[in-house]
């Protein structure tokens, strides 16, 4: 059987992501997003609570007893100053929805209106849940503390990401790391200051500074399994004061990105052992501060195989299995609590304008991709409820 979402839940689903995108709201400040969330959940008669200040959980309950589906969509914009020149651009200065998160939202709920008219076969519950912060700070794990898998206890749970490395009409489904782990680098060097026409007399920290910055270009050029992925970025760099003062600190700041548990610990390491190395050289002094971030998101592989022989069978929808990407997500946190799957979808269409990456504020997506997202959640339900019955087989 074929599910096709009609012309009428189309344009809902539409509407609403444009009235997302108007209103674009940061991570916890996500009030009225999360108001117009119950509004749709309450003219559907889904049951729901707040959770994590801004988030909110749907349960949709099925006839019969069964397994639990979970779908995550994130809600929350970015600080970025919108130049699309869409007729619904962002009416909120300096904030944007550059990575897809009103069109996430948007199609949860459309899917969640499938999935109230099929009570009555469904076997088993789904739980919506809609996150605020994923761009930061992250609100996966108070809704996780707050038990958003734990009552009805979820068996799989999926999210979809719009992707505008697939042409619309294609889902990317991989199994294992498919997002790396993102943690946050500060380092701080120290001198001594002084005149700069007189260095001998002081303890520069610049050159120490751009030392460090060189020498961390080994921690993945020499040290790291070139079949590994890795990623040691120096974002930003600090200090001084005038042309003629030597400077006595600087300050860095950078990300590391990995997809291999142990390559995340391991970077770790070789970034303090080099930075200490530079600073013994040049006689200043080092502190490192790693802030971690969000773990990789591995897909779980049994899961990743049976949703994309399951779409093949019932769908039109053309799977592929994209790289994994550099970038980070916090759905990892319940992709580590039950089996899960990060699922991309294709927004790409060059006459629609939509070729630009996420964060960037000519971003875009081809709105005829939101009926495929809505189609793929529901095939997501359908899936994880029917495995039980396959594995009994």
């Amino acid at each position: 059987m074929t599910l096709e979402i009609d012309g009428t839940l189309a344009e809902r689903v539409v509407e609403l992501r444009r009235a997302i995108h108007r209103r674009p709201e940061l991570g916890f400040e996500e009030h009225a997003t999360a108001a117009l969330v119950e509004r749709e959940l309450d003219s559907l008669k889904i049951r729901h609570r707040r959770v994590a200040a801004t988030g909110v959980i749907g349960y949709i309950e099925g006839a019969a007893p069964g397994r639990v589906a979970a779908l995550r969509a994130d809600m929350d914009a970015l600080p970025i100053v919108e130049r699309t020149g869409l007729s619904f651009a962002s009416e909120i200065e300096g904030k944007m929805h550059a990575c897809g998160h009103d069109a996430h939202t948007a199609m949860l709920l459309g899917a969640a209106r499938v999935l109230v008219g099929m009570r009555a076969t469904m076997r088993g519950s789904v739980v919506l849940l809609f996150q605020p912060a994923e761009e930061g700070p992250g609100g996966a794990l108070p809704m996780l503390e707050e038990g958003a898998l734990d009552a009805p206890p979820v068996d799989a749970i999926a999210m979809l990401h719009v992707d505008s490395r697939l042409e619309v009409g294609t889902i990317g489904v991989a199994a294992g790391p498919v997002n790396a782990a993102t943690d946050e680098l500060y380092l701080t060097v120290r001198g001594r200051g002084g005149h700069g026409g007189y260095p001998h007399t002081a303890v520069d920290a610049l050159p120490a500074a751009a030392a460090t910055v060189l020498a961390l270009q080994n921690v993945v050029a020499r040290e790291t399994d070139p079949l590994a992925s890795a990623v040691v970025t120096i974002g930003t760099i600090a200090g001084g004061y005038r042309s003629n003062v030597i400077a006595d600190e600087v300050s860095l700041s950078g990300t590391l990105r990995s997809h291999d548990p142990a390559v995340r610990e391991a970077l770790v390491e070789r970034v303090a052992r080099i930075a200490a190395g530079i600073a013994a050289a040049y006689g200043v002094e080092s502190e490192v501060r790693i802030v971690r971030g969000y773990p990789a998101v591995i897909n779980d592989a049994p899961l990743a195989e049976a949703f994309a022989s399951f779409v093949g069978e019932r769908s039109s929808l053309r799977v592929e299995a994209p790289p994994a990407t550099m970038g980070g997500e916090d759905f990892a946190y319940f992709a580590q609590r039950v089996p899960g799957l990060l699922i991309r979808l294709g927004v790409r269409s060059e006459s629609a304008g939509a070729t630009h990456p996420g964060h960037s504020a000519l971003f875009r997506i081809d709105e005829a991709a939101l009926p495929f997202g809505v189609e793929t959640l529901v095939l997501f339900t359908q899936c994880a409820q029917e495995s039980r019955d396959r594995e009994s087989d």
